[in-house]
């Protein structure tokens, strides 16, 4: 994987990228040349995010753009339609050519250019190469910190590379494949347990789900630190990823319009890769865990059926209401697992319920935690990166709804509603107390392309919480 969009300066001048905001923008206006300010009146420029106006020399090629981006102070803003997005249109949208900021970009701004840029220059062509002209070219910004944009970049690409493979090519193994190749990337340990020896280990829950399925069910694991960094002395950060790489709903069998875009519901596990990449790269004094339980939840004689009583590793057993949610049953035994060790950090990632998409739509990730601060860092992260999250509570008087009459637990609720938070509530069971805990049920998927977030997989949340653990656990 490579930034191929984004360049050293050549020989040639490249085309200028002037920016300008609603804010002051006719004392901007006023600075600029009268044959360009009376180009931008007659083109209705008014410095909107996202606004474009392109401006010819003389002979009629092309001399400089002029690209609207929001105030710096409005955070929302910078979310919904910032510089980061602004910019992303342009690989595609922008005349063939080399580009370079004119005006003495901050490091944010030219941080936010750059990464925008890269997101906005992402293909998947493992099957198919997209036709048409090549994607415009952007110098890099003086003060970019070029490292963390090709991390942030890179990272991304990966996460939607492995969501936008098929299931034919993107079973238990080759998802492994994928983690063991990452894990030799950066000098980290690997290993998976398969098949029958997952009985053997007790890993009993991953088991029961995938065993149905004719590529066998695994446990990855990577660990990792940076050389010469004392492991007890490190935050110790896990991060369990949902590995469904295709999800039939089992023996309770999806529809066949529901099971249209299940290929993504490894995104958890996906996003887990992503975020391992980005902590890895950037070498971060911590102590790093990725825990993958790697299944596919199909259809055959000795799948696990409705009204099944379950072991789990932590020994709390689970009543099968509903076969279809099989993702909180697989995570659970790889929460377990985090927690025996302890970490001072435990995130989970999973595409786990429509419910969270229905109370927050496809771009909004749900974020649990049983930490106040804690989701008071991740939300101010998700604002500063543009890559959003909205807490939803852990609603205790909810955990009734998850009572069984022959088990510790139902996988599923016994009513309708709420059901992002029964998910979560249920997985919490498997969570150590006193353990910092954030859950992410995400949609991992654009439904639409968009600026820099084409029509595929995606990774959501992942840039905030890089951030969150940059400031706050990567320390001494």
């Amino acid at each position: 994987m490579k930034l191929s969009t984004l360049v050293a300066p050549g020989k040639g001048a490249a085309v200028p990228i002037h920016t300008a905001s609603r804010a002051g923008f006719g004392k901007w206006l006023a600075g600029e040349a009268p044959r360009a300010r009376a180009w931008l009146r007659g083109t209705g420029f008014e410095g909107r995010a996202g606004q474009v106006s392109l401006l010819a020399a003389p002979d009629g090629a092309l001399e400089r753009v002029y690209l609207g981006i929001p105030d710096g102070d409005d955070a929302q803003a910078m979310v919904n339609d910032g510089a980061l997005w602004a910019f992303a249109a342009c690989p595609s949208s922008l005349p063939e050519a080399t580009y370079a900021l004119a005006d003495r970009a901050d490091a944010a701004l030219a941080g936010q250019a750059a990464l925008g840029w890269a997101l906005g220059s992402y293909r998947f062509e493992r099957y198919r190469k997209q036709k048409g002209r090549a994607l415009a070219r952007l110098v890099w910004p003086a003060r970019a910190d070029r490292a963390a944009v090709e991390s942030a970049a890179l990272a991304t690409y990966l996460v939607r590379d492995l969501i936008n493979t098929p299931a034919q090519d993107m079973g238990p193994p080759e998802l492994a494949s994928a983690a063991r190749a990452l894990a030799r990337e950066f000098g980290a340990r690997f290993s998976v347990t398969t098949g029958a020896q997952l009985l053997k280990k007790h890993f009993p829950a991953i088991h029961a789900v995938g065993r149905a399925a004719a590529k066998a069910p695994g446990l990855i694991d990577i660990t990792w630190q940076p050389k010469g960094r004392a492991a007890k002395k490190l935050k110790r950060v896990t991060i369990c990823g949902k590995g469904v790489c295709f999800d039939t709903g089992g023996l309770d069998l999806k529809s066949s319009g529901n099971m249209q875009l299940m290929k993504k519901d490894m995104g958890g596990a996906a996003q887990a890769l992503g975020l391992a990449r980005m902590i890895m790269a950037a070498k971060l004094p911590v102590r790093l865990r990725v825990l993958i339980p790697a299944v596919e939840n199909s259809v055959a004689g000795n799948a696990y059926h409705p009204r099944d009583v379950l072991a789990t590793r932590k020994g709390i057993t689970v009543e099968v209401g509903n076969t279809d949610a099989e993702g909180r049953i697989v995570l659970s035994d790889a929460m377990a697992l985090a927690c025996e060790e302890g970490c001072d950090l435990l995130l989970d990632f999973a595409t786990l319920t429509g419910a969270a998409r229905v109370a927050l739509g496809t771009g909004l990730p749900a974020m649990f935690c049983n930490d106040d601060q804690l989701a008071a860092r991740a939300f101010a992260a998700g604002e500063e990166t543009a890559d959003p999250l909205w807490r939803l509570p852990l609603w205790r008087p909810y955990r009734e709804k998850l009572n069984s009459k022959v088990a510790d637990i139902n996988n599923i609720s016994s009513g309708s509603f709420g059901g992002a938070i029964t998910a979560a509530l249920f997985l919490q069971e498997f969570v150590a107390p006193g353990t910092p805990w954030i859950h992410l049920d995400f949609m991992a998927w654009n439904e639409s392309s968009r600026a820099g977030r084409p029509e595929g997989g995606e990774a959501q949340g992942m840039r905030a919480l890089y951030r969150m653990i940059e400031r706050h656990y990567a320390r001494g």
